[in-house]
């Protein structure tokens, strides 16, 4: 990879912009423990974002991507575009009536016109700490731009790397996709070490035109010392499609919340998430399906492992607005406990101001069953395989929700270099 060595000027509106969020954020507290709505699950109590220094523009060791396992595998081809800490590494090369794939600090630089109108947009609800500091500070970043009725064929690789311990990577992503347009991202978040301490802090807004198909993957593999906060969200226009998969394997402690808006006639979302924390991690996810417009379907399914003294959360709305009738919406999250002092909570919630809607939920939590693992055995395979079969069996399922491609080969290959990791 080749360092980007650029100098660039902020237009007034982002200036302004960042000093408004700068004296936003400077008046927030941290969320609080079941002090605060969504918060009930995790405590922030020994944690202080003030403790770790904002990653600074154009700092970062080069170096931190030889050092890293990567969690997705991108098939050749594929367009990438990489970050450790504020410094940007590698900026593909500009492709004809193609899309747009650059560092967010350049593209607000180079094509303002498509940047302005959307940053900022679909993230603006949640005003908390986090979000405000991001606002202030995010550096590098990632944008793609997919123009109208363009289709992608290779997929797009974003890296975002964390690498130098006491310090927090602010890290800003928008992804438009114009009508008619299709594309496949896939984003990244890693450590740059195994035990330096830092935080992720990241925003992530997705724009799916009118008619426009986008798959994207985000996967996170931090380090077990990192911490880790996320608001994500995506809006989908009429007849839009979006398949979102999120995969959580790293940080000791984080919460991320992922919410999808349906937001014309005929638009349809699917999301999968998988995750697999051991030791003492804790995971947090807040979901919602929002269905802003008539004839939208969703269809949600989070499915975890969790060993050791691990932890999970996984909250789920489907929130139907008034107006939005013949919604379909469907969500589960299941989990896998493979000790007994594995924790996890799954909670779904409806909120419905509609009355012509099928909207469905389930969650369960269970251990593995035994007679599954008498019946293995029974047939020559020892403990440990068997055990595993059951597993991967367990996750297969999510894996399978996906046509066959790239995308069904990196989440099959993340989790099964997971399940390696975790159960040996």
């Amino acid at each position: 990879m080749a360092d980007l060595e650029t100098q660039v000027r902020e237009p007034a509106w982002l200036a302004a912009r960042r000093t408004r969020a700068a004296e936003l954020a400077a008046s927030l507290d941290l969320p609080r423990f079941k002090g605060t709505a969504g918060w009930e699950f995790t405590s922030l109590e020994k944690f202080s974002l003030d403790a770790f220094a904002a990653a600074a523009p154009g700092e970062g060791d080069a170096s931190a991507v030889d050092r890293v396992q990567t969690l997705l595998e991108a098939p050749e081809g594929a367009v990438t575009l990489g970050q450790v800490d504020g410094r940007v590494l590698e900026t593909p090369d500009a492709v004809e009536d193609g899309p747009v794939v650059l560092p967010l600090t350049l593209a607000v630089e180079r094509h303002p016109e498509l940047v302005e109108p959307y940053l900022g947009t679909i993230v603006a609800g949640e005003q908390d700490l986090f979000t405000a500091s991001n606002d202030a500070s995010w550096t590098g970043g990632a944008f793609v731009y997919v123009p109208r009725g363009v289709r992608v064929d290779a997929p797009i690789l974003l890296t975002a790397i964390a690498d130098a311990a006491g310090t927090a990577l602010h890290r800003r992503t928008l992804i438009v996709l114009d009508e008619g347009a299709e594309a496949e991202v896939w984003e990244q978040f890693l450590s740059g070490s195994e035990d330096g301490e830092s935080v992720l802090n990241t925003v992530v807004e997705l724009v799916v035109g009118q008619n426009a198909h986008l798959r994207y993957v985000c996967g996170q593999d931090m380090n077990e010392k990192s911490w880790i906060f996320g608001t994500q969200r995506a809006e989908v226009a009429r007849d839009g499609q979006l398949d979102w998969a999120a995969v959580a394997f790293g940080s000791a402690k984080g919460k991320v919340r992922m919410n999808t808006l349906l937001a014309g006639e005929g638009a349809h979302a699917k999301v999968t998430g998988a995750y697999a924390p051991h030791a003492r991690q804790h995971l947090d996810f807040d979901t919602t399906q929002e269905h802003g417009a008539a004839n939208t379907t969703s269809d949600l399914a989070f499915r975890g492992i969790l060993s050791d003294r691990s932890t999970a959360v996984w909250r789920g709305m489907i929130k139907v607005d008034p107006g939005a009738q013949q919604t379909d919406a469907f969500q589960e999250c299941r989990n896998l406990l493979l000790s007994k002092r594995a924790h996890a909570d799954a909670i779904p919630g409806l909120e419905i101001l509609a009355n012509d809607v099928r909207c469905t939920h389930a969650a369960a939590i269970a251990q593995i069953d035994p007679e599954q693992l008498f019946y293995l055995r029974s047939r020559g395979l020892g403990e440990g395989i068997a055990k595993r079969l059951v597993i991967e069996g367990f996750m297969s399922e999510l894996v399978q929700r996906f046509e066959e491609g790239p995308v069904r080969d990196a989440l099959g290959g993340a989790i099964e270099r997971r399940m390696t990791q975790v159960l040996g």
